[in-house]
């Protein structure tokens, strides 16, 4: 448990007016606070009707208070939730009587991160918090509940259990070198380690389908003007969300759009029209299309099928992000709508106007980034568990080649310990102070 801690409160519901609103208030003054509240005893988990007091005795509200004492509580602080009538005027000034009474304003995440630093949940599970309020489709409210009740973490804790334990017959090998049997060469170490390997890239599938979930797929729509990126902004989002028409440069700004295929987010993003311009406002908006082509996640780049390609166009693109060529207007070439491989990537043949090959590219895109609509046993996962599995699977992959090929204890336990201390980044259990105020911050204030 931790002390001297200031006793915080903060509005627990979104702004504006509704019929009920909560403030919550964690720490040691919340018994002192509740008696010059209501001046009444507090009954553990027990709703009481009561009404709020101002300084002057007069009545600021009245609704209903519960009370949950120390360890047994979300922060493992005394907590008290005052719900009340849910109007912004009145729920102001019963924070600001509990202000009065010796509580602070709270800040962002600040109820969860106690609750993290006393014990109550790991950093997996703090973050799936947030993941669930921000959650925008079924299936990832579904997958931030498994994180927020500890699967991802239990299988984390199981993989840095199996390291420490692989670490220590590492190491007893080494102090026990003289020994007539050479424990890392007798196959033990190397099928547990070769197993471990295994079990982390499965992991790693799962997690990068749930920060899918969590986070979807950017793609940036480019090409010429008139290429149709508009179009198929529309046709993907299924509104009118940009104009279309025949005259060329229409787009000048950068249009976004949030869609679901199937339960993945995706977030389009329709840019000006690629071409040399004297036009001072539409080479503003071809400026901002190199600037979102930079952060996509794929580019799908627009070409009238019937239509020369320009290899001029393809040189400016940033050869990390993967391009799906994408040939439309092909009915009025008689061709049939297909995806096909080539040596630069994925080619698409459609027809935004009749809606040939749509399907087949809504599909491919969930096949491209290894989206599954089958969710049961996917959690919420975030960019950086994502990244520390992957260093964590590298380190693995490291010892097995310095077991493999040399031998080198000293090494191969090196490579372990650097693979557990990744792996525990996720729970926390190894983290900095910078990490956790970075998370906290992107909480909503009350929670």
């Amino acid at each position: 448990m931790l002390v001297n801690q200031d006793t915080i409160a903060a509005i627990a519901t979104s702004p504006g007016n509704g019929g009920v609103g909560i403030i919550r208030i964690s720490g040691t003054l919340v018994p002192e606070i509740a008696k010059q509240l209501f001046n009444k005893p507090l009954i553990p988990r027990y709703a009481q009707f009561s009404t709020f007091l101002g300084g002057d005795g007069g009545i600021i509200d009245s609704g209903i208070s519960l009370y949950f004492p120390s360890p047994a509580s979300y922060t493992g602080e005394d907590i008290l939730e005052l719900q009340g009538h849910g109007g912004a005027v009145v729920l102001d000034m019963l924070l600001r009587r509990v202000i009065s009474l010796g509580a602070r304003l709270a800040n962002p995440g600040e109820f969860t991160e106690r609750a993290f630093l006393n014990d109550k949940l790991d950093l997996a599970q703090a973050e799936a918090v947030a993941d669930l309020i921000e959650s925008s489709t079924e299936q990832s409210v579904r997958s931030a509940q498994k994180s927020m009740q500890g699967e991802f973490s239990t299988q984390i804790n199981e993989l840095v259990t199996e390291l420490t334990e692989l670490r220590i017959y590492v190491e007893a090998a080494i102090d026990f070198v003289d020994e007539e049997i050479d424990f890392l060469t007798d196959g033990i170490v190397e099928n547990r380690v070769i197993k471990l390997l295994v079990r982390i890239q499965e992991i790693q599938k799962t997690a990068q389908q749930g920060r899918l979930l969590r986070d979807g797929m950017t793609v940036v729509l480019i090409g010429k003007p008139n290429a149709g990126k508009s179009s198929l902004l529309n046709a993907l989002a299924g509104h009118e969300a940009a104009i279309v028409t025949d005259i060329a440069g229409t787009t000048r700004d950068v249009l976004r759009e949030r869609i679901q295929l199937d339960g993945m987010p995706l977030h389009i993003i329709d840019t000006a029209g690629l071409r040399d311009s004297d036009n001072l406002i539409e080479k503003e908006g071809i400026r901002r299309a190199h600037v979102e082509i930079q952060k996509a996640d794929k580019i799908l780049l627009l070409i009238d099928a019937r239509e020369a390609e320009s290899d001029e166009l393809l040189k400016t693109l940033p050869s990390h992000i993967p391009i799906i060529k994408v040939y439309n207007k092909i009915d009025l070439l008689n061709i049939d709508p297909e995806i096909k491989q080539t040596e630069t990537g994925f080619s698409c043949y459609l027809s935004i106007k009749t809606g040939q090959g749509l399907n087949l590219l809504r599909q491919h895109l969930k096949e491209s980034v290894g989206f599954n609509e089958a969710t049961d046993n996917v959690f919420i996962a975030r960019r950086r568990h994502i990244e520390a599995i992957r260093v964590a699977s590298e380190f693995v992959e490291n010892a097995l080649n310095q077991l493999q090929i040399n031998q080198a204890g000293e090494l191969v336990a090196e490579d372990l310990r650097q693979a557990q201390m990744s792996l525990s980044e996720i729970t926390g259990k190894v983290t900095s102070d910078d990490l956790l105020g970075k998370i906290f911050s992107s909480f909503c204030i009350g929670k």
